[in-house]
């Protein structure tokens, strides 16, 4: 890819993002928009927009920026829960580790890979050089030049190891001060208990009471057995759609909508009254719920959620075998209340071995499957290859614009457009593997799609061509240095081009929020919606840490090798940083709250890249004849493999779990608490099955115009 090509891609994507940016702000501003720009706000009573027409709502302005950065991290916790200040702790550290990578690959790196004549590549007019002229691939074999990337890629993993240390001992220092401060939480007290061995004759129920009654007789506080509800919770998602249709029918004014026929799409059956006809259907759906909830109290399943008195009971009864058989009373660690994941209770140690085998087959044959979109993106990326797929295509191919246009943007376009449909399959097949967490199911569908973000976006395209099947290699470690070494350089034009198209406008789209806008639109065309059926929506972690995190790969792997990657790399956290503030106050609201625990995935994240770095430059070393050079990077890896291990025993059992010193505390503040009696109250029915709440939705006026997030009564 030539030079100009690339700023073709720079100037597409730089007006996609001020494009965005300037409709934001406009669109934000309409009254109209606030569910979608503002629904956070919106659900919490404190949106301003609304009031008379002026012309200010039609001119664009850079306010939101300033509201954005000015809350400080406090703010930020105390709104969005600890899991918001890593996630915006990850743009903090990349941009302080970017920031140093810059100034040593544009300053010092880059002029001595431009003055190289490795290439002899000849080009009148800086415009029209190739972009390989900028990496290390133009640097003279054996110049001594080299020595100048050597020395920055060891003062560069100084430097990043230095600050993942210190991040990670602030964000471990933030959890314990952050457990400290909260209130008392229902899963610091509970434990789930799970392969109960039921007598005849005897209950889950009373089995679990016996056990915990007779074993902990000074701590045990109450339990609550789980039952199959998944019928049931069927009968209620139909009986939520009818109801929402009801209050639909109930705002219109227009009888002609309110007579149509009873038959499928109202096209067939006799002509009824909807509003009657919706309410005697919804009355006997509640008879129907009714009745089956008396009896998914009889259907019990061997699992139980245990509460204790304190959490030092809970943590024992946690870590410590119960039965004498070591798959009966097996125990687990329980989320939160508003954290659990119903589905997969009944499901047995069967169905879940099953289901995580079909889970991870299933995500090596969509790995696999995604070689298809790799392998024509790299086709676009070389117009020599795409000649000879369309011969037909060749003098238009070779017009100026056009080649610049594919070379430089269409690539990065198709490969974000597949890659786009990969995070909710990942979050569906995490759903189905056994997790009893949201949480969990999104941390785990994050590292999935880390792992296949950096097989199929890096690796896949550096391998791309005759590489990808040279499994020999695999078979020799010690070629992998020196494969790496040709591959991941001449690629480095592919990737810079991809972290402006698939960096700087994603992450603009994010503030846009395209598909929101339309779906709002179209539901106030369509259905007449309303802000009462207003849904605040949660961050998806799963997709964004990934990206983020590879994006950070890119930087890191070519550091040394392309620094021309590293200020469009700057550009794409700062802006991340902006917009992601702004989406964390003003649309997003916590879903779960793990207290930190994505941070030891961007921890493990750096250190893979850092090795993969030490890895590349010990073959780059030795292909550039500086097999001295190659040798010393060598300590590099085992040197940094050993600070990763050292930060694991340091920090990693601070998020793994809470220390006896830390919960005795907890519960001896807790004796001095008046409000702890009512919470052991309500922490004997804080982990009931909302399927099994008491439904009301007919027979009450008051209830068909009330808002609907709220449709069945506790």
């Amino acid at each position: 890819m030539i030079l100009s090509a690339l700023l073709t891609s720079v100037g597409i994507n730089l007006g996609l993002c001020l494009l965005f940016f300037a409709l934001y702000s406009i669109l934000k501003k309409q009254p109209s928009n606030a569910s979608v720009y503002t629904p956070r706000l919106l659900a919490e009573g404190e949106s301003g927009e609304g009031g008379f027409f002026n012309l200010e709502r039609l001119l664009p302005s850079a306010g939101w920026v300033r509201r954005a950065w000015q809350p400080s991290e406090d703010e930020l916790l105390s709104t969005s829960g600890l899991d918001a200040v890593v996630f915006m702790r990850i743009f903090i550290f990349s941009l302080k580790v970017f920031s140093v990578a810059a100034i040593i690959g544009i300053f010092v790196l880059l002029p001595f890979n431009y003055m190289g004549n490795q290439l002899s590549l000849d080009f009148t007019g800086l415009e029209n050089k190739t972009l390989e002229s900028f990496t290390i691939s133009n640097v003279d074999d054996g110049s001594n030049r080299l020595w100048i990337h050597f020395s920055a890629i060891y003062v560069f993993t100084g430097i990043v190891c230095c600050l993942l240390y210190l991040e990670y001992a602030y964000i471990s220092s933030k959890r314990m001060a952050y457990f400290y401060s909260s209130k008392p939480q229902p899963c610091e007290f509970t434990v789930l208990v799970r392969s109960i061995p039921v007598t005849s004759g005897r209950g889950v129920s009373a089995t679990v009471e016996s056990f915990f009654t007779e074993n902990y007789p000074s701590t045990y506080l109450s339990h609550c057995v789980v039952r199959r509800t998944s019928r049931l919770k069927k009968l209620i998602n139909n009986a939520d759609k009818l109801y929402r249709k009801l209050v639909h029918l109930r705002s219109e004014n227009q009888t002609r909508q309110r007579y149509q026929r009873a038959g499928f799409m109202g096209l067939f059956g006799r002509k009824v009254d909807l509003l009657d006809h919706y309410e005697k259907k919804l009355e006997d759906m509640e008879d129907n719920m009714r009745t089956e909830q008396s009896s998914a109290v009889i259907q019990e399943v061997p699992a139980a959620f245990v509460s204790f008195k304190t959490r030092l009971a809970a943590a024992l009864t946690l870590h410590i075998r119960q039965g004498t058989k070591p798959t009966e009373w097996v125990t687990e660690r329980a989320p939160d209340p508003k954290d659990v994941y119903w589905p997969f209770f009944s499901a047995s140690f069967i169905k879940r071995w099953i289901c995580s085998l079909v889970v991870i087959v299933a995500t090596i044959i969509l790995t696999v499957l995604f070689l298809i979109p790799v392998v024509i993106v790299q086709g676009l990326t070389h117009l020599e290859q795409l000649e000879a797929w369309f011969p037909f295509l060749k003098s238009i191919l070779r017009m100026a614009v056009v080649s610049q246009v594919i070379t430089g943007y269409l690539p990065s376009i198709i490969l974000q457009l597949f890659l786009s449909f990969v995070p909710p399959i990942m979050v569906m097949l995490s759903s189905i593997q056994g997790y009893i967490a949201l949480s969990e199911i999104e941390k785990s569908a994050c590292i999935k799609f880390l792992y296949f973000t950096v097989w199929n976006v890096f690796f896949a395209n550096v391998l791309s061509g005759s590489a990808l099947y040279r499994v020999d290699v695999f078979l020799e470690p010690k070629k992998i240095p020196e494969l790496l070494a040709v591959a991941v350089p001449g690629q480095a034009s592919f990737f810079i081009a991809y972290v402006v198209t698939s960096g700087w406008t994603s992450i603009s789209s994010e503030l846009f929020r395209l598909l929101p806008l339309i779906s709002s639109y179209m539901g106030r065309i369509c259905c007449g919606n309303s802000q009462e059926q207003i849904e605040v929506p949660s961050i998806p972690y799963h997709s964004e840490i990934p990206r983020i995190l590879f994006f950070g790969l890119l930087g890191v792997t070519y550091f040394f090798l392309a620094p021309l990657i590293l200020p469009f790399l700057l550009v794409y956290y700062c802006l991340g940083y902006i917009i992601y503030r702004n989406q964390l106050f003003t649309v997003y609201a916590p879903k779960f709250e793990t207290g930190g625990k994505f941070w030891p995935i961007v921890h493990d994240s750096t250190v893979f890249s850092l090795v993969l770095m030490h890895i590349i430059a010990v073959g780059i070393f030795g292909l550039k004849k500086v097999p001295l050079a190659s040798s010393f990077v060598l300590p590099l890896p085992v040197l940094t493999l050993i600070f990763n291990s050292y930060c694991h025993r340091r920090f990693l059992p601070i998020f793994k779990a809470y220390s006896a010193e830390s919960l005795i505390k907890k519960d001896r503040d807790d004796e001095n608490d008046p409000a702890i009696s009512r919470f052991y109250e309500e922490l004997a029915t804080a982990y009931q099955d909302p399927a099994l709440m008491p439904v009301r939705y007919s027979g009450n006026d008051e209830r068909i115009t009330s808002p609907l997030l709220h449709p069945r009564e506790p």
